[in-house]
């Protein structure tokens, strides 16, 4: 497994330095498959009014907020190691430093990063993932496509999703079944996610006359945003209009 393992740091390494293309810019919405996208957003949408959103309000009505902190403190932390690979491959090495000794520093003082003890000396998250890494490496937005469970994304960022997945070193370190603890704490976290911003997820999700519009809007003009993709004004207006015509 260790040997795949560098063999796919390899590859990610061999790519990023023979991409040198810069991704275009993506213009307005491209949505061909609305249709199929509708449908799933329909499904996510059910699955949160029935699942999702009752299990979220358990959790976070049934712990007090320090342990909730405490999970998310958790999952956080173990996720950087998976965002020190991706650093490294879009060739960002003082942030990977960064995100590497934050991860030590707390992983060791901050007890398995329960506590958030790096934040307050200034290691803050320099957070990324294999989606950014795919168009740093000049790979198009693509397609909208709405990920079930996951929600709204691009073909580029649910490829970058199912990358992150294998990614993580701490996932070929860990034995098993304390391996198992990454995952469970990461749907946890998850959960208090969903409660802590029940208003907005309820308001996108579910309100307003067209939700799948908004959501979608709102995605991708955050998503852009995040990646540093310069939009004209005309297209993000184009955005808005499509919302909200």
């Amino acid at each position: 497994m260790k040997r795949i393992a560098g063999r796919f740091a390899v590859l990610g390494l061999a790519l990023a330095l023979s991409a040198c293309a810069q991704a275009p810019a993506p213009e307005g919405v491209f949505d061909p498959n609305e249709a199929g996208n509708r449908r799933t957003f329909a499904f996510n949408q059910n699955l949160d009014r029935a699942v999702l959103s009752p299990a979220s309000t358990a959790y976070g009505e049934g712990l007090p907020p320090g342990v909730r902190r405490g999970v998310s403190n958790f999952s956080d932390n173990a996720s950087l190691p998976g965002t020190v690979v991706n650093k490294l491959l879009q060739g960002e090495l003082e942030d990977a430093v960064h995100n590497a000794i934050r991860f030590g520093f707390n992983s060791t003082v901050g007890l398995l990063g329960i506590f958030d003890v790096a934040t307050d000396i200034g290691l803050e998250e320099r957070d990324t993932d294999f989606g950014e890494t795919l168009h740093r490496w000049g790979f198009a937005e693509g397609r909208y496509v709405v990920l079930p469970v996951f929600g709204p994304s691009t073909e580029r960022d649910a490829a970058g999703i199912a990358v992150d997945f294998v990614l993580n070193p701490l996932s070929y370190v860990v034995p098993s079944p304390e391996s198992n603890v990454l995952p469970v704490a990461n749907v946890v976290s998850r959960l208090g996610d969903r409660y802590e911003f029940g208003g907005t997820v309820d308001a996108v999700l579910h309100e307003g006359e067209d939700p799948y519009t908004s959501a979608r809007l709102f995605y991708l003009d955050a998503r852009r945003y995040e990646l540093g993709v310069e939009v004209a004004e005309d297209d993000l207006y184009d955005l808005y209009e499509e919302a909200y015509e």
